[in-house]
């Protein structure tokens, strides 16, 4: 797996480990400033199952493809909580593993937002048992995002519009998050790495060279391990936009769901620009994606609708409650965990819906520096 710089040739190397997640090692010369990296993200060259196949170790769970925004959770290690301690003059965030930090976004029946419940509203269970709640709080915090937009030869028309609607996406999120861009066909670039510069962003979505076919799923999952490991902020999302379904990776979408759950807690939003026909498969792979991860995937029945699609995620994304526990089983115990995380609405008279990941892998954690410590507060 690489990132190879289009302009100067500078490479990093992403491995793609045997559990389907991502392990990064960097030139020192490219991990230095260089704020306006592009890279290419091939995939590992193994044979795999097509996409309609189940990949092994897959939790059925994982593949609820259900069209309803799921209930279900889960996230990575809390970054609170953990210890800090020197080492070579740099302070490193050592984090308790059995910490689990949730995002979760709650709608009414008619999918409006619910942003004024208070902790007693919320009751969290792990595999089935009950998990007693440490730190509560609804905050907008800064973000690590990344837009990867599909560059395949149909996409050409609609590029202006997408173009115009992440940069939209951008303006209405937080000042503080970190941006970066992926341009995808049947092969990945990052056309930017991480800023929060607009005119930088805008210049990365003028990459057009639309052509060959669309490995989304390849593109998700060398995002979705870059992100987790380079991010300076915990939260971390990926929106997708594409207008049809994989027809060129190596990965299937199995495989892809298991990368993204065993990483740090990546979000995924999508919007398919899919038309009437065909593409049943586009729309559960998308489907699939965002609900297992806490998102949502929209399908606009065409181009213009992107721009307002674009805003509402900054929305979604800005306006969720940030809860935590303390897993009653040990880290040291693994395989796949379901969570799930209900809400009451006092005095509302109707069902609400938690929106968040639909499981997680203990064990996942990442170190942070002083630095990505101040970043994120």
């Amino acid at each position: 797996m690489h990132l190879r710089n289009r302009s100067i040739g500078v490479v990093l190397c992403l491995a793609l480990l045997a559990s389907g997640a991502f392990a990064q090692t960097a030139a020192s010369t490219a991990a230095q400033g260089n704020t306006q990296a592009t890279g290419q993200l091939p995939v590992d060259r193994d044979p795999v199952s097509s996409p309609d196949d189940v990949a092994p170790g897959v939790p059925a769970a994982a593949m609820n493809t259900n069209t309803q925004p799921s209930n279900t959770v889960t996230v990575p290690a809390n970054t609170k909580t953990g210890e800090v301690e020197s080492h070579n003059g740099q302070y490193i965030l050592r984090k308790n593993v059995d910490e689990v930090t949730l995002h979760a976004t709650v709608v009414d029946q008619k999918q409006r937002l619910i942003t004024d419940l208070p902790r007693e509203a919320f009751t969290v269970f792990e595999d089935g048992v009950q998990q007693t709640v440490t730190s509560f709080r609804r905050e907008d915090v800064p973000v690590s995002i990344g837009i990867l937009i599909d560059n395949s030869g149909s996409m050409r028309d609609k590029r202006p519009s997408v173009n115009q609607a992440a940069l939209d996406l951008v303006r209405a999120s937080n000042p503080r998050d970190e941006v970066f861009i992926v341009n995808f066909a049947d092969e990945a670039f990052i056309d930017q790495d991480f800023t929060s510069s607009v005119p930088l962003l805008r210049e990365a979505l003028q990459h057009i060279d639309s052509h060959g076919g669309t490995a989304l799923y390849d593109a998700v999952m060398a995002s979705s391990g870059y992100i987790s490991k380079s991010a300076k902020l915990e939260k971390q999302i990926l929106l997708i936009v594409t207008d049809g379904e994989d027809n060129a990776s190596l990965h299937n979408l199995e495989e892809t769901v298991h990368s993204v759950q065993n990483g740090n807690g990546v979000t995924v939003y999508a919007i398919g620009i899919l038309g009437t026909e065909k593409q049943r498969r586009a729309k559960r792979a998308l489907e699939a994606l965002a609900s297992q991860t806490g998102g949502v995937a929209y399908f606009p029945k065409d181009v213009t609708e992107v721009g307002l699609i674009a805003t509402t995620v900054a929305h979604d994304i800005r306006n969720q409650y940030i809860i935590q526990y303390k897993s009653t089983k040990p880290p040291e115990q693994g395989g796949y965990r379901t969570v799930k995380v209900m809400a009451k609405g006092q005095g509302r008279g109707q069902q609400l819906v938690v929106r968040t990941r639909s499981g997680y892998y203990p064990g996942q954690e990442k170190g942070a520096t002083k630095q990505q410590q101040r970043a994120s507060n």
